[in-house]
């Protein structure tokens, strides 16, 4: 028998600057009421905060390098089993394969699986200003792809996976797609990337069940009143294995949510 899921994904910029802040965030936690919860971005090391989210279990990956990047996922549902940053890096190709290395010590990764399908928490390498670290991103949205469809075909579950993937897709998906054509997160080649996910057998929820919908975005600059104007960019997402997009019943942008230059992304599918 199916059951009718609600997910979010956030990118928090730094969680313990949003516990200062009001709303807390256990405030928006509960106001989301997700059954699972994503963040990114939690520039954490191990036993910096205590969320108390009752009747929820936290799963954690940590980077290395502190205050910097890292993911975790909070789940109603305890998972089967986890894996992190170092199950991509077993998918990089020869080449690719140090490049991913160094991101994955960057605790970018949170897959949890359930009896029904994989849930997958991603951070994606920003490839920054000039395109400095493209050869990273390159490197690791090949990986990642391969381990979302190792993950499948394992398993023979379908995968959700979310987070901030660091990339428009098309011009609808940013403010000022001419003037940004070519920098970080609106490079031909990352965008490209994602092209290849999409057509390696994934479905974009929001671009599913809002195909022309404008002026949705997820992040926006700090800087020149960007979030007050809208000039903003939607590089957070939800996707789903194409076997169950058929079963996505709602997907939005939660852009009421404050505390972050990103706001949370929602998704509600029957599993």
């Amino acid at each position: 028998m199916s059951k009718t899921y609600n997910f979010a994904s956030w990118n928090v910029n730094g969680l313990r600057a949003v516990l200062k802040k009001e709303p807390s965030f256990n405030e928006i936690a509960r106001e989301l009421d997700a059954d699972i919860l994503a963040l990114q971005e939690t520039k954490l090391q191990e036993g910096q905060v205590e969320l108390e989210l009752p009747g929820y279990h936290q799963v954690w990956s940590y980077a290395e390098r502190k205050g910097y990047s890292g993911t975790a996922v909070v789940t109603r549902e305890e998972p089967l089993s986890v894996r992190h940053a170092d199950a991509v890096l077993a998918h990089a190709a020869d080449e690719g394969a140090e490049l991913v290395a160094a991101a994955a010590t960057e605790g970018r990764v949170c897959a949890l699986e359930f009896e029904r399908f994989w849930f997958v928490d991603v951070y994606t390498p920003n490839a920054q200003n000039e395109l400095a670290r493209i050869g990273v991103r390159m490197a690791w949205d090949d990986a990642f792809r391969a381990f979302l469809k190792g993950l499948e075909q394992e398993t023979g579950k379908p995968v959700v996976t979310c987070g901030d993937l660091n990339v428009a897709h098309e011009e609808i998906d940013l403010k000022n797609p001419k003037s940004n054509r070519g920098n970080a997160g609106f490079s031909d080649e990352e965008r490209g990337k994602f092209g290849e996910l999409l057509d390696a057998g994934f479905t974009d929820t929001f671009r599913l069940l809002h195909p022309d919908e404008e002026g949705a975005y997820s992040w926006w600059s700090y800087r020149f009143n960007a979030r007050k104007n809208n000039a903003g960019w939607r590089i957070d997402y939800f996707l789903v294995s194409d076997a169950v997009a058929d079963r996505v019943r709602a997907a939005a942008i939660r852009s009421d949510v404050f505390g972050s230059d990103h706001c949370p992304v929602t998704l509600e599918i029957e599993l």
